[in-house]
């Protein structure tokens, strides 16, 4: 197979770069970095989908992605430029005739503060959460973009759509990164540097659930053989969530981190909690592999 990996050095397209090469190592992977090929331009990818060799798959794992922080800042920056790249990667999928493609949604796609577990049909059942609604509504229009295009032209086009993840290669930022890599960084931070406190932002009340990246490639690639079989969008949690305050300690215990916490409640919390109903991927053989304090330990070691 020639499988094209969008976003390929960016924590989930390099976990799948891993695990195909570990599991398919003949398979013929095309991982273009960004300098070789911008996806926000249209023509450029255009033209690259048409002078490449003929592509079996698209894995499309590439987008803006950022904390709460960064994407409150900038909520019309995480709408446009994520758009312009799925839109881009999907339509020069479909004009080339490439018949499968495998595009990565978002728990953000979800509407804010239900009452109970998340279901792949709540989507647009109810508001998104204002903190991150641009980066949500981008993620919103590949998916119906492909469900649209699965229908109307046979193709075979499957959204994924993950918890919170974490892992190697993840953005490692105080400021710009994703909640749990920001967590390993500032206790990692403290333990270097001698310090007593670290400071956890909002309440810490709030709860979200984390999937090892390496459990969540691994079962995707698992289902490549059988994607005319998935609905058009595939639920991927951990199937229980946590506290904001109960990671930190989970990591500072994962880490070896012996002080104290303090809350910044001038920060945002962001959604109140977003677990996902994982039913259906259940069904196929979906379980992560990986405790929350063994893959703490994994991906800190991307920082030594």
């Amino acid at each position: 197979m020639n499988i094209l990996i969008t976003g390929s050095r960016g924590m989930v397209g390099s976990s799948f770069v891993r695990i195909l090469k570990a599991q398919h190592p003949d398979w013929n992977l095309l991982t273009p970095a960004r300098q070789e090929l911008d996806l926000s331009q249209q023509e450029a990818v255009a033209n690259y989908f048409k002078t490449s060799s003929p592509i079996d798959l698209v894995i499309h794992a590439a987008s803006r992605v950022g904390g709460i922080k960064a994407n409150s800042d900038d909520l019309a920056g995480y709408l446009s430029d994520n758009l312009k790249i799925s839109l881009n990667v999907i339509d020069a999928a479909h004009q080339n005739n490439i018949p499968r493609l495998i595009n990565l949604g978002s728990s953000c796609m979800y509407p804010r503060d239900f009452g109970r577990p998340l279901i792949e049909e709540d989507i647009l059942a109810a508001p998104l959460e204002p903190t991150n609604e641009g980066y949500a509504l981008a993620k919103i229009s590949a998916y119906k973009l492909c469900a649209y295009l699965s229908k109307q032209y046979n193709r075979t086009y499957k959204t994924f759509i993950p918890c919170n993840l974490y892992g190697p290669n993840d953005r490692y930022d105080m400021e710009q990164g994703h909640v749990l890599a920001s967590v390993i960084l500032k206790i990692t931070n403290a333990i270097k540097n001698g310090q007593s406190n670290v400071e956890i932002w909002g309440t810490g009340t709030v709860r979200r659930e984390f999937v090892y990246v390496d459990d969540l490639t691994a079962f995707i690639v698992s289902q490549i053989p059988h994607l005319e079989r998935l609905p058009d969008a595939l639920n991927l949690g951990a199937g229980e969530d946590i506290t904001i305050n109960d990671l930190y300690k989970t990591a500072a215990e994962a880490l070896g981190y012996t002080g104290t916490f303090t809350h910044n409640t001038e920060k945002p919390d962001g959604m109140t909690h977003k677990l996902m109903d994982c039913s259906k991927a259940k069904t196929l053989g979906w379980a992560p592999q990986t405790t929350l304090a063994d893959g703490i330990r994994k991906a800190s070691q991307s920082l030594n």
